[in-house]
């Protein structure tokens, strides 16, 4: 981690020192990104797979250094497949998502993709289109059941009624449709009911629970199926980045619980257990680099505008938090005009928008803090600039630079 930040900082000094207007750029350290992958899937016991959501973060770079260190990636709109696709014809692909277009259903299956159904409708309309074009559709169905071990977090979509997965009461229906439809293969379940996890036991006690749920229904409706799919759900902790999920511990546990698992399934099987994360594989290889413009006091607090806002980088926003930053000093002041600045005081920070919820950090105490200072954000390589409502007031993009994977020779 400390080799990341000595990157980051030296490419952001480095954009600094060659612009001529206050700076604003993502950073991306796809050596980082590559070094993290790579240890996620090596960590994971033999009978598991890693894919990547690509809503997390679809940058071309990225996506170039995870086909290479992973076992798939997962698609949630018709837009997603084709960019895929393009770029990577032979990828293992998968389609998720609710309210699924019969377009994107066809391009899921013209390009070989494993659909997870989401409905009893959607999948009446994907037999039609599989019949219609003659071609058998792999899928998995995606299942809300209640589950007794789902731990509250702070983003639950699952163990309820909601608007994603197959309601549990519609599952024998579905079930029954499947037996009547050849052009329609069942390859297992589809299991995504929280996202945000942050404790490594808790996600092990909901993994084995869905493996149980699975050998139930295996047992009850007379099924053989090849794959469970546990959905993301891996958090990034923001809020304390000392603490974050404990990737070796889960992985351990992991591999005794799909011990037990194998012994249980006896004669049919244990299936293959699928991840797609995305937040937590992408996220910590990128930086939101800024500048500030502004230090201004209102009463007994301080703000500091800086070049952007929650435009660029929606992330604190969305997770409801104070994102942490480090400074980044520039002494060298060149402008005619005054250089307002603040000492060993708290600062809340904020962007360029005409809301008051443009804000970065709040309340964030600092030894010193000066206009032409640079801001550098980490954690912010998922869900950050492909959340963003970029074009509100029509701001310029922030520059988007990539640090290779490999050093240079």
């Amino acid at each position: 981690m400390k080799l990341a930040w000595e990157r980051a900082i030296a490419a952001t000094r480095d954009v600094h020192a060659s612009a001529d207007a206050p700076i604003c750029a993502y950073l991306y350290d796809l050596k980082a990104l590559a070094h993290h992958a790579a240890h996620l899937r090596a960590d994971l016991p033999a009978h598991c797979d890693l894919f990547y959501a690509i809503k997390a973060n679809s940058d071309l770079p990225l996506l170039t250094t995870l086909a290479s260190r992973l076992d798939g990636f997962e698609a949630s709109s018709g837009g997603e497949i084709g960019w895929i696709r393009q770029h990577f014809p032979q990828m293992p692909l998968i389609f998720s998502g609710p309210g699924k277009l019969d377009t994107e259903l066809e391009l899921a299956l013209a390009h070989g993709a494993t659909v997870h159904v989401e409905s009893l409708h959607e999948l009446e309309r994907l037999a039609t289109l599989a019949r219609t074009t003659k071609q058998s559709a792999s899928l998995l169905l995606r299942v809300n059941p209640p589950l007794a071990e789902l731990a509250t977090t702070t983003l639950v979509m699952g163990g309820k009624p909601t608007q994603f997965g197959v309601a549990i009461e519609h599952l024998p229906t579905c079930l029954e449709r499947l037996r009547q439809e050849p052009t329609l293969v069942l390859r297992g379940f589809h299991f995504h009911l929280l996202s945000h996890q942050l404790d490594a036991d808790n996600h092990l006690q909901l993994l084995s629970a869905y493996l149980r749920q699975t050998r139930r229904w295996c047992a009850q409706y007379d099924l053989r199926i090849e794959h469970i799919n546990v959905g993301g759900g891996i958090g990034v902790n923001y809020r304390d980045p000392e603490r974050q999920f404990d990737w070796p511990r889960f992985s351990r546990g992991l591999a005794e619980l799909l011990t037990q698992e194998s012994r249980m399934a006896g004669c049919r099987g244990l299936p293959r257990v699928r991840f797609e994360l995305g937040r937590f594989v992408s996220a910590f290889c990128g930086y939101y680099a800024t500048e500030v413009v502004d230090i201004k006091e209102a009463g007994n607090q301080a703000f500091a505008v800086v070049r952007g806002g929650t435009h660029h980088f929606r992330t604190p926003y969305a997770q409801g938090h104070s994102h942490p930053f480090r400074i980044l000093p520039v002494n060298n002041w060149r402008r005619a005009y005054h250089r307002p600045s603040i000492r060993a005081r708290a600062v809340t920070v904020v962007g360029q928008l005409c809301t008051p919820k443009d804000v970065l950090a709040s309340d964030i105490t600092v030894e010193q803090l000066r206009v032409g200072d640079l801001l550098l954000f980490p954690y912010a390589g998922a869900y950050a600039w492909h959340i963003s409502h970029h074009d509100f007031l029509r701001h310029p993009h922030p520059r988007h630079i990539y640090l290779p994977a490999e050093d240079p020779i």
